[in-house]
């Protein structure tokens, strides 16, 4: 969440900055900066209240000690007023706090200077496209035809015993999947991220960390009974790591990386758009994370940025990288850049990745905090990745390398599924 001090420093910026994202920010930067000047002064006139009391402890001792039993009762008569004085600042202390907590969730993150205006993903800039032309041979099929016609992964199944959204993979899909997490995990820890297997379940406290909530409880399977989520991103259990922490100066920068299935209700999804891998509501996903210090945060994002194009190359994939408009930015999110395979079946572009900076965002929800050379403490810089989500990345491999023969496995993939084709 933002910062008083930020609110503070510069309201007006802030919600000018926050028009850039679409969002309307002025009524609630303005309680916010009545709430938080309320209760700095119910703290001030807290601390005269307390002070006074021990002047007055003071005085009661001097008049017992002389004596004095009727100033000493009507000392003690103050010091009763004053503390049920203090009950009730305090009682107003913590409903002011309450509301203000409450407010100021409700403010995204500022975009970065280099995020550009638009309302949606139409006014997305896009800052670079690579990989090969993909040739299809007559009679092309799209993703979800091939998966039937190689008995690959099962739709219908996954309706059977689940409902849509639920795919079955089968025979070679299931080693096509298996591959790829390996394959991806392999990547980044060879660029130095740390492999971590976290839970796929998370307490409410860990999703408040990441900004999930309480932005996105539609779009999350919630256990009842235990208040646990399931994860919609390894970005949650893995960030929260972190949740609470001091690190020390030499202690970053942190890089993690781990593979989890990611659920997401996406409620409301339906059409064309979400046939097959298109859109699902249980989907694998290897992701890599990153807390930075403020000052190396962002070229530590060109480098993620880096580091994911290099693996779409490995896989010989069609690509364009995106810069995220205002309006089609995340909650949290100060910049996003999105990773888009050419799904040349569909004739479509499929989002892959999304590779973000949350600069101090998330690290205040966390309490993530860093000790500088000087041994202050400072705000975190935090940032992810998608490294990558597996459903559309399958989607394009299988459309993209069909021929009259069956599918071409990409040849840096072949030493992870012991075969070079699905036919």
């Amino acid at each position: 969440m933002l910062t008083l001090k930020v609110l503070r420093d510069d309201p007006e910026k802030v919600i000018a900055k926050l028009a850039v994202k679409n969002f309307d920010a002025r009524e609630i930067v303005e309680r916010v900066l009545e709430l938080d000047g309320r209760r700095r002064a119910l703290q001030t006139e807290s601390d005269a209240i307390l002070a006074q009391q021990k002047v007055k402890a003071a005085e009661i001792g001097k008049f017992m000690k002389q004596g004095l039993k009727a100033e000493a009762e009507a000392a003690k008569a103050e010091v009763a007023e004053m503390k049920a004085r203090s009950g009730r600042l305090l009682a107003e202390y913590d409903e002011v706090t309450a509301e203000l907590d409450a407010k100021i969730v409700l403010l995204p993150n500022l975009p970065c200077d280099l995020v550009p205006e638009g309302k949606g993903a139409e006014d997305n800039l896009v800052v670079k496209m690579g990989g090969p032309e993909v040739k299809l041979p007559e009679g092309a099929l799209p993703h979800w035809e091939l998966c039937k016609k190689y008995d690959i992964i099962d739709f219908d199944l996954g309706v059977k015993i689940t409902g849509a959204g639920f795919p079955v993979y089968k025979g070679k899909g299931a080693k096509l999947q298996r591959a790829l997490i390996n394959f991806f995990l392999d990547c980044n820890t060879a660029d130095g991220y740390k492999e971590v297997e976290p839970p796929v379940m998370v307490n409410a406290a860990s999703g408040f960390g990441t900004g999930q909530l309480p932005d996105k409880e539609g779009q999350m399977y919630h256990a009842n009974l235990d208040d646990f989520y399931m994860v919609p991103t390894a970005e949650v259990p893995v960030t929260n790591i972190f949740r609470d922490v001091i690190l020390q100066n030499d202690q970053l920068p942190q890089a993690l990386t781990a593979y989890t299935p990611c659920f997401r209700r996406e409620a409301g999804s339906y059409g064309k758009d979400v046939r097959g891998l298109n859109r699902l509501h249980q989907f694998d996903k290897v992701e890599i994370v990153r807390v930075e210090k403020p000052e190396d945060s962002y070229a530590a994002l060109d480098a993620m940025v880096a580091h994911v194009e290099e693996i779409v190359n490995k896989l010989g994939l069609k690509y364009r990288i995106l810069r995220l408009c205002g309006g089609d930015m995340s909650f949290t999110s100060a910049i996003t850049y999105d990773f888009e395979l050419w799904s040349a079946a569909q004739g479509r572009w499929l989002e892959i990745s999304s590779v973000s900076n949350f600069e101090t965002y998330q690290a205040n929800r966390l309490h993530l905090r860093y000790r500088d050379e000087n041994g202050r403490t400072q705000l975190c810089h935090t940032l992810n990745g998608s490294s990558l989500a597996l459903p559309r990345v399958v989607a394009a491999l299988l459309e993209d390398n069909q021929t009259p023969d069956g599918i071409v496995i990409p040849e840096v993939l072949r030493p992870y599924t012991g075969f070079d084709r699905i036919d």
